[in-house]
């Protein structure tokens, strides 16, 4: 059976339920869920943000099941996730991650640890649009 049951990179909406569908399963206890979503606002930004436009490396789908597979570890977890890509407007989705486990806490770890790995690791980069018109390329570099 592959642990790894979704790791997409996509160019439309992304589905809550698609990724709690393909982790189902009779012996997960557990079932924790991550939305990342696109927010109004950004620290460095001077104005109110728009929009975040997504893109990917070729091989991210690629990347993204080997850190899938890594943040599962030698748990039990079923994990899918995905990214999307292209223009998203605040409040789409960016980022979706389910994880089903026996046991809640593991459950917990492997979803926070699979979040921290793709921020850190995937070959995703955005640009933010700001109100006033200005972009700026954020996650250049890593």
């Amino acid at each position: 059976m592959n642990a790894v049951r979704l790791a997409r990179i996509a160019d439309e909406p992304l589905e809550v339920a698609v990724h709690l569908d393909a982790v189902d399963d009779p012996r997960a206890g557990a079932v924790v869920t991550f939305l990342g979503r696109v927010r109004d606002h950004d620290p460095d930004a001077a104005s109110p943000v728009v929009a975040l436009e997504y893109s990917a490396h070729p091989d991210a789908e690629a990347v993204l099941g080997r850190i899938a597979l890594v943040a599962r570890g030698t748990t039990d977890a079923l994990v899918a996730v995905s990214h999307r890509i292209g223009r998203l407007e605040v409040g789409d989705l960016a980022v979706v991650i389910a994880v089903a486990s026996a046991h809640r806490a593991e459950a917990f770890e492997v979803c926070r640890d699979l979040i921290e790995a793709v921020k850190r690791e995937l070959p995703v980069w955005k640009r933010q649009v700001e109100t006033d018109g200005t972009t700026r390329w954020k996650g250049l570099g890593g």
